[in-house]
């Protein structure tokens, strides 16, 4: 049996698949595009982007907007890179609780704001305790949705340090939801995301679930 392979047009390397953490390769535009994609936005809004009180608002905005987003430029693998072997044989699990969430609803584009819980089994190696801060901030500054956001966090841990397993949880309030739409502005959601013996153990999601006060 014969077996023909036709190539249509310049040979492509496969593309990687995208992982579950993987950032997006776009080509941003610049600075100036961007203030006056702010000045139309203001104009649509039904002011006048030349206003006094509006005529520095671009600037202001795209330097917000490079706070809020930082989360683009960090890469969790790094933060997680530099661990410490020496445990001394400590295998219980390591808990940071209530971490601090600022992001931004992808939909919308609106903040949501809340705290993380993070806990790991480790394995033989940790990392430092504000690494696991840093990785819930890298997700958290970019658009999101909070299901996949803490899914991610589990993700980088998990690919990092191999542990025995890893329990993540977030409790956040939508803004997209209690100042537009519904208006309904003291329901907060909560994600939760186990791996490993998390998953797999009850007694170790209960222990987890104490700690964090759920």
């Amino acid at each position: 049996m014969l077996l023909t392979l036709i190539q249509i047009g310049p040979y492509m390397a496969p593309m990687s698949k995208p992982t579950l953490t993987s950032v997006p390769k776009i080509d941003r535009p610049t600075a100036a595009a961007a203030m006056e994609a702010v000045r139309t936005l203001i104009a649509w809004a039904g002011d006048d982007p030349d206003r006094e009180g509006l005529r520095d608002t671009p600037k202001r905005v795209i330097n917000a907007y490079s706070e809020w987003f930082r989360g683009y430029d960090l890469d969790p693998a790094e933060e997680l890179s530099r661990t410490f072997e020496d445990v001394s044989g400590y295998d219980d699990m390591v808990i940071l609780r209530e971490i601090d969430v600022e992001s931004h609803c992808e939909h919308h584009m609106a903040p949501f704001l809340g705290k993380a819980w993070v806990a790991y089994l480790p394995t033989d190696k940790v990392v430092g305790i504000s690494k696991l801060v840093k990785v819930v901030e890298v997700f958290a500054k970019r658009l999101q949705t909070q299901e996949t956001m803490t899914a991610q966090i589990a993700d980088a841990i998990e690919d990092a340090l191999k542990p025995r397993g890893v329990a993540i949880m977030v409790d956040a309030v939508h803004q997209c939801m209690s100042t537009r739409g519904v208006h309904h502005p003291n329901v907060s959601t909560i994600t939760t995301q186990f791996t490993g013996e998390f998953k797999t153990n009850p007694s170790l999601q209960d222990r987890f679930l104490r700690v964090v006060g759920k």
